[in-house]
């Protein structure tokens, strides 16, 4: 238990610095753009077709639950604002952030963690190259500009989706269902999910990144950072949602439904 202990702080610690590097990277040096906008093709265009089909049948299942429980209690009217706020506030983001925690965090694990076994990192010092400011800032960036157009898309798709299942083949009138939606979904419940997917971006890129930057061992290293890193990534999304939750539910509270 104390050994688990001194190595979970010690690898806080290191996504921690790893942190403080990329701050002061952003503050002191300049941003490599050209950089930036690779990554925002591999990470935003790239995960779109993921997060879009995860957010589709998310929200399709969730109305279909939804609907069949409460048409038990004569609620069924209810289920647009319910699947609405759901997605908002806590499918949306952290499916989303789950699918590209599992796409793009092992990726980066993996090129970084290669670099790292095979000197190419040590070679960048050599040149006079910080690894963070080339490596693990325009992925930071590139994540910040993305997460919330994914996440957005994640929501969207599922309210779509919804709308399309509980509509055409539940017959909800489709007037009655929009009017709950528009009436019961606030800014607020869409500023949540946004926020939510940003500092889930900005979690899978600090972990990922940390656990590339620290591997060793060779391939066998590689192979163990890009698993921890989506483990370690995906808990953390995870962790951190409860707490966001409450935080964001307390500064922002969510609507209420009128039935």
């Amino acid at each position: 238990m104390m050994n688990w202990s001194r190595g979970f702080l010690a690898q806080l610690g290191r996504f921690g610095l790893l942190s403080k590097e990329v701050l002061a990277s952003l503050l002191h040096s300049g941003i490599r753009w050209r950089a930036v906008s690779s990554q925002i093709v591999a990470i935003g265009i790239g995960s779109q077709l993921v997060v879009i089909v995860t957010g589709a049948f998310t929200g399709a299942v969730f109305a279909a639950q939804a609907y069949f429980k409460f048409k038990e209690l004569g609620l069924g009217s209810a289920t647009g604002p319910v699947v609405s706020i759901a997605m908002c506030r806590e499918l949306g983001p952290v499916l989303a952030a789950l699918m590209v925690a599992g796409r793009m965090g092992s990726a980066m694990a993996a090129e970084i963690g290669t670099m790292r076994v095979t000197q190419q990192v040590d070679a960048l010092r050599s040149f006079g190259v910080d690894p963070v400011d080339y490596l693990v800032v325009p992925k930071f960036l590139a994540i910040l500009v993305s997460m919330p157009v994914l996440v957005a898309e994640a929501i969207w798709l599922g309210m779509i989706a919804a709308e399309f299942l509980t509509v055409e083949m539940f017959g909800v009138p489709r007037p009655w269902f929009d009017a709950q939606l528009v009436a019961h979904t606030r800014v607020d419940d869409v500023a949540t999910g946004l926020i939510k997917g940003t500092i889930f971006g900005v979690i899978i890129v600090i972990v990922s990144c940390a656990r590339g930057i620290h591997a060793k061992d060779g391939a066998v290293g590689v192979g163990q950072a890009t698993t921890r890193a989506v483990v370690d990534s995906s808990l953390a999304i995870l962790v951190v949602n409860f707490f966001l939750s409450l935080l964001l539910n307390y500064w922002l509270p969510t609507s209420s439904i009128d039935l």
